[in-house]
């Protein structure tokens, strides 16, 4: 046990693996001296490192199939995701845990793993990457940013509703995040476009990442969250007002 796994960068491990996370260094003298300094009353007088095997996060992928449960298809209702678009963008993932079966609406990235959400769970098929969606004109001109898929499928949602934002453009890209630890990820691709939209979780990790891409591409950035103002993301803006009064 004493174990520790982040959802968002794809890794896990003992409290040694962290403190190499947290510090950035593989020098184990440091990292110890590390972890005393922060916890004192923790005194790690030996630790046995080794490598996490997959069976310590036994998640195996089962099936892909066409979204159709009712139950997630219920799911997304509540969260205000149009159904039609749902079954597009994504599919329906079963998958085995520690000897038990279950399933999620999973959302594809560009590294073959899979975003998974339901009612009661949170997590992603391994490996962890961006999702990557471009229109079929190819322009690289404008791309839309978001931090999980669920924001995605409600600013589609929005759109089908109340039509196109922003330009106006039905042309647009479309990147996301699946957390925002994966932002030098999509480096390479927004490099590219003129405009760059981000509709980021009002919180402090979406302020640090749409400052990060402000010192990066300047004025091409643009700040999309005030649309949504005084809510912690676009998802729960349109549950709570947008998809209701549509």
């Amino acid at each position: 046990m004493n174990c520790w796994y982040d959802f968002g960068l794809g890794k896990g491990g003992n409290i040694i693996a962290l403190a190499a996370e947290l510090y950035a260094s593989s020098n184990v003298s440091f990292l110890l001296q590390q972890i005393e300094r922060q916890t004192p009353c923790v005194r790690p007088v030996c630790v046995l490192v080794r490598q996490q095997s997959v069976s310590e996060f036994p998640f195996r992928l089962l099936a892909t199939l066409a979204l159709s449960s009712p139950a997630l298809l219920v799911y997304l209702q509540e969260r205000g995701i149009c159904a039609e678009i749902a079954r597009k963008e994504c599919r329906e993932v079963h998958y085995e845990c520690r000897g038990k079966q279950y399933f999620a609406i999973g959302f594809p990235n560009v590294a073959g793993g899979f975003e998974l959400r339901n009612r009661y769970f949170k997590g992603c098929v391994a490996p962890k990457s961006i999702s990557s969606i471009q229109s079929e004109k190819g322009q690289r001109e404008t791309c839309c940013v978001f931090e999980g898929f669920m924001d995605y499928l409600s600013f589609l949602s929005m759109q089908k509703i109340h039509g196109p934002t922003g330009d106006g453009s039905n042309f647009q890209d479309y990147i996301v995040l699946n957390s925002v630890a994966n932002l030098s990820k999509a480096s390479d691709i927004l490099k590219d476009y003129q405009h760059i939209r981000c509709f980021f979780d009002n919180d402090t990790a979406g302020i640090r990442a749409v400052k990060e891409l402000l010192g990066r591409y300047g004025n091409r950035v643009q700040d999309k969250s005030g649309i949504y103002g005084g809510y912690k993301d676009l998802n729960e803006y349109w549950c709570k007002y947008g998809a209701k009064n549509g």
